[in-house]
């Protein structure tokens, strides 16, 4: 059973950093593409950073510059370095794995930009 758990969400003021992590289980996650998505209040569900088996990444064009995702296969954990956060940037945030066909998603953890 695939497990993706994610933490570091928080309230944090406009221009602060903060740090998500995701812990995976039940998948090889060394064989696994892992990406970033969020959704705000009414709005759907959009990709922000996704990282490849091999380490390649790609940003959405909100993001780039800001965010960094990178990945740990030691500790089965990816990241997502979110650094000059802006209001529109608060969302629930959603950690995703694809592996061996299966799409999979974590619970999500809320950010909120606010002062």
């Amino acid at each position: 059973q695939v497990q993706l758990v994610e933490s570091g969400g928080a309230l944090v003021q406009p221009g602060g950093s903060l740090r998500l992590s995701c812990a995976a289980s039940g998948i090889i996650f060394s064989f696994s593409d892992m990406a970033w998505y969020r959704q705000a209040p009414g709005k759907q569900r959009d990709l922000v950073a996704a990282i490849s088996i091999g380490g390649s990444t790609n940003y959405a064009d909100s993001v780039k510059g800001r965010f960094t995702i990178s990945r740990d296969n030691a500790k089965n954990t990816v990241y997502l370095q979110m650094n000059s956060l802006k209001p529109e940037d608060t969302a629930v945030y959603y950690c995703n794995s694809q592996f061996g066909g299966i799409n999979s998603w974590g619970k999500g953890t809320l950010i909120t930009v606010s002062s």
